[in-house]
């Protein structure tokens, strides 16, 4: 069933349905409906993209819960943006902390939910042979020139329309591109306000040049968004341009920050009692708690990692925090409708739902408000749209839940416990004038004279606290992932950080060990030591500089390692295998491999036993027709969320991703 959006209108072209209104229009003269469709997902090549590879990991027992930064009970508790608990708050959700409740598409669930479906994350092996059978030879590629290479501005250059207006409104693939022009970039480090030479990128000209909307956000990152992972952003927010306006309707940039900052504001729950209405033109727009106003856009350009950079050096890349010039991917998000948490909940998500939006115009509706679009690297390494399974992805962590519509059309929706409308960076944004500058991991600093194998800079600002808990949000990370990122991976040049920083000689109980991967036994045992090692570490205060700024060595890579990191991404990029993983390691990481002590043993679907250090490929899933959970997964995570912290617990199920900073 296809359906178009006209002149701001949603219509249901086959079926009749009444229009409703759901965003601003473009220009009728010029506008071009926006082409959109149901498509099942079971037609994707990846029915299950939302659900990350991260998903999947082992915890190392109940050691290592990455889980909590994604499915908590927090903000929903909260009523802070988010219908979507994931903690145990929700009979139909379950508690994903605890489970590997991997819901199931229709019978007969082939491929299913609790089936790992990112082959190049599990098996690198297996990308490799691909790029072999096609005579492509990553050793022979140059990495340096590759992401000195700026994939972003020809990719600009092909959007059609009036780059002041979300929608190029002209049928073309490049149509919902964010008109955000890199030429412009990097923002004032003054005001974070994004200004251009040409006239026709701004809404208003000041003394320093003209006034594009966008205003880059400086936020803390997540562990999975750290130049460790490979891969760096930044993020601009742009409002309409109504909440530019004065009430006369003159532009006017005090009053455009004021009401950005009261965005900021709602979505950080810090609002004021007075804190009721936007300014300005805007005056008549209320101000909802942890929601964006309609019309809110976001950019978000994914960078490959350059450690030479920190934007002091133009010649090396334009931007600060490890950002090169190439860009792995531009993302983008409209608010093109209303969503409040009331809308909807858990009760009304539905697995089987189609995705809706179009391949070739690059866009999917996230079922909460927001139309997502996104642009890739083709082989060649220029941006190309996205493909619905892969927007999927986007859906998967960017979503939240509503009631179908009167006709019982539901949009594929997802989503995460701990987003706030949708969103990660602005409910993590600095506050004030830090918050509102280009994105720099910390302030990164590069050394120039760092060996290739070294760390490569410094960081500028110490651990933000996390306001519900009062614990540092790094410090928490470690002391309950017990790793670098998501997948609890630990990387060699972190590893041989803590090999030094630990040791009985320094006062611990231990020297800090390598993992023991020769029995189930020995690996869990290793894994306790080191969460109680590195526990001991945060506490003494060792992930920090003595004067109070984050370890640099936990933050950024040798120059080396990112090296080779954005190589094998490119092997992604060069088999265009997108849809079985972005993520890709030199070898499959330790925690997809089966250490369990035999209490807790579980089987292959088909009933075969895992031996000692097999990968995880899937795990066994509820097969009873009768059963309301027909087809969901019913492995343990081992995550105890009973047992105290002080005991090694890690479970957090009602985590809320909001902070203080307190800097050094």
């Amino acid at each position: 069933m296809r359906t178009d959006i006209v002149g701001g209108f949603l219509v249901c072209a086959t079926m009749g349905l009444s229009m409703s209104p759901i965003g601003w229009a473009q220009a009728a003269d010029v506008f071009a409906p926006l082409l959109g469709e149901y498509v099942d997902r079971t037609l994707l090549p990846n029915p299950y993209a939302h659900i990350p590879a991260q998903c999947y990991i082992e915890t190392s027992g109940g050691a290592q819960n990455a889980c909590q930064f994604c499915h908590t009970d927090g903000p929903y508790k909260m009523e802070l943006g988010n219908n979507s608990p994931q903690a145990g708050a929700s009979p139909k959700l379950g508690n994903l902390q605890s489970e590997y409740a991997f819901a199931a598409l229709r019978h007969p669930f082939e491929p299913n939910g609790s089936t790992n479906p990112w082959t190049n994350t599990l098996f690198p092996q297996i990308l490799r042979s691909k790029l072999a059978e096609r005579g492509i030879r990553p050793e022979s590629w140059d990495m340096r020139a590759w992401i000195d290479t700026d994939n972003w501005t020809p990719a600009f250059a092909k959007r059609p329309g009036d780059a002041r207006i979300w929608d190029g409104g002209i049928q073309h693939p490049f149509r919902l591109f964010p008109g955000l022009d890199p030429a412009d970039l990097p923002a004032s480090n003054g005001d974070g306000f994004v200004r251009s030479a040409k006239a026709a990128n701004g809404f208003f000209k000041d003394g320093r040049g003209h006034v594009t909307g966008w205003r880059a956000v400086n936020f803390f990152p997540y562990g999975l968004f750290t130049p460790h992972s490979g891969s760096v952003s930044g993020i601009y927010i742009r409002l309409p341009g109504l909440f530019m306006k004065d009430e006369s309707g003159r532009f006017d940039l005090g009053l455009y920050a004021a009401n950005l900052d009261l965005v900021a504001k709602a979505v950080q729950d810090r609002l004021e009692k007075n804190d009721t209405h936007f300014k300005g033109a805007a005056r008549k727009v209320a101000i909802e708690r942890g929601l964006y106003p309609e019309g809110t856009e976001f950019a978000h350009p994914l960078h490959y990692v350059d450690v030479r950079a920190d934007g002091r050096n133009p010649k090396i890349s334009p931007f600060p925090g490890t950002r090169a010039k190439r860009v792995k991917e531009i993302r983008y998000m409209y608010k093109i409708r209303k969503w409040h948490p009331d809308y909807g909940g858990p009760q009304f998500k539905e697995e089987d739902g189609p995705i809706y939006g179009h391949a070739g115009q690059g866009w999917a509706d996230n079922g909460a408000g927001w139309l997502l679009s996104a642009f890739i690297e083709d082989k060649d390494g220029q941006l190309r749209p996205q493909t619905l399974s892969e927007l999927a992805q986007c859906v998967g962590c960017h979503s939240g839940n509503s009631k179908p519509s009167e006709k019982g059309y539901a949009n594929f929706n997802s989503g995460t416990g701990n987003t706030i409308d949708s969103s990660w960076a602005l409910p993590r944004a600095y506050p004030g004038a830090l918050g509102w500058r280009e994105m720099d991991y910390l302030g990164y600093v590069a050394n120039p004279l760092a060996g290739d194998h070294e760390t490569p800079g410094r960081a500028v600002r110490g651990d933000a606290v996390n306001r519900l808990s009062g614990r540092g949000e790094l410090r928490w990370f470690l002391d309950t992932v017990v790793g670098a990122s998501l997948y609890g991976d630990m990387p060699p040049s972190i590893e041989r950080f803590l090999s030094v920083a630990i040791r009985k000689s320094r006062g611990f109980d231990a020297d800090w060990p390598q993992l023991d991967a020769s029995s189930s036994h020995g690996f869990l045992t290793s894994q306790v030591l080191r969460q109680k090692l590195l526990r001991s570490l945060t506490a003494k205060g060792g992930h920090l500089e003595t004067n109070g700024v984050i370890r640099a060595e936990l933050l950024y890579p040798p120059r080396s390692d990112s090296l080779a990191g954005a190589a094998r991404y490119r092997q992604v990029v060069a088999s265009q295998r997108y849809d079985f993983g972005k993520d890709v390691f030199a070898e499959t990481p330790v925690t997809f491999r089966y250490f369990r002590p035999d209490s807790e043993n579980y089987t292959h679907q088909d009933g075969r036993p895992y031996q000692e250090g097999d990968v995880v490929t899937d795990r066994p899933i509820d097969t009873d027709p009768a059963s309301l959970t027909y087809g969901v997964g019913t492995a343990s995570t081992l995550v105890d969320m009973n047992k105290p912290f002080e005991e090694g617990g890690a479970a957090n199920p009602d985590y809320v991703p909001l902070l203080d900073f307190g800097e050094p």
